[in-house]
């Protein structure tokens, strides 16, 4: 039978070639070894024998700890993955008639999920004979891409879907000012939408907010 593949090197009685080149737990290089003989070594120093470069000729392996190795090699991972910068893309939406006060709200939201290392999506609904005024939807979000110039730039240009337009605001890469706290009474920022990174261009017009005027 095929030996199933796996990301898990050959370790001890799973070596099946007659030779290896050996090195030692300390890193230094022993030389060939018959591979009974290596892993009757590794046995002796309470180690184990592991397979690290098995399209080596011979291939090479090492006397260590396996156990040990593999949960350094989790400790790494997990650091790795908690390092990670999770970048996601945030909503913010305006309507033609969207007032300076909620507009103001609006832009520092965008201020503060660019400041927090996500793209922003400025999304501007049209009904009805709004959509004779496109250029008031423009108008709005390169606005806001103004008022948030220090935070971001502009990633995807102001264009049409439908009956609403988009722009994408992604963050600047200098360091940005620091932001003060929210103002009293002012929206939480859950009220605006997280979006799909995959869906960012998929828009349906039966998601038409029919509550704002």
């Amino acid at each position: 039978m095929e030996r199933q593949e796996t990301n898990e090197p050959r370790v001890n009685d799973r070596i099946r070639v007659p030779r290896v080149l050996l090195i030692d737990e300390k890193g230094s290089r022993l030389g060939e070894f018959m591979t009974e003989d290596a892993m009757q070594l590794a046995k002796d120093r309470g180690l184990d024998l592991v397979e690290v470069a098995p399209d080596a000729r011979p291939p090479v392996c090492r006397i260590v700890d396996y156990g040990k190795l593999k949960y350094e090699k989790k400790k790494k991972e997990a650091v790795a993955r908690r390092n990670q910068v999770q970048v996601q893309l945030k909503e913010i939406k305006l309507r033609p008639k969207t007032d300076d006060h909620d507009m103001a709200f609006k832009v520092d939201h965008a201020r503060r999920f660019l400041a927090a290392g996500n793209k922003v999506k400025v999304t501007v609904r049209f009904r009805g004979r709004e959509m004779a005024h496109r250029e008031i939807g423009e108008q709005q979000s390169l606005a806001v891409a103004e008022e948030v110039k220090d935070f971001g730039v502009i990633e995807s240009p102001p264009r049409m879907e439908g009956r609403q337009m988009f722009m994408i605001l992604a963050p600047t890469k200098k360091k940005m000012p620091k932001l003060p706290p929210p103002p009293p009474g002012a929206p939480p920022e859950d009220d605006e939408e997280d979006v799909d990174l995959d869906d960012a261009d998929d828009f349906d017009d039966d998601d038409l907010d029919d509550d704002e005027e």
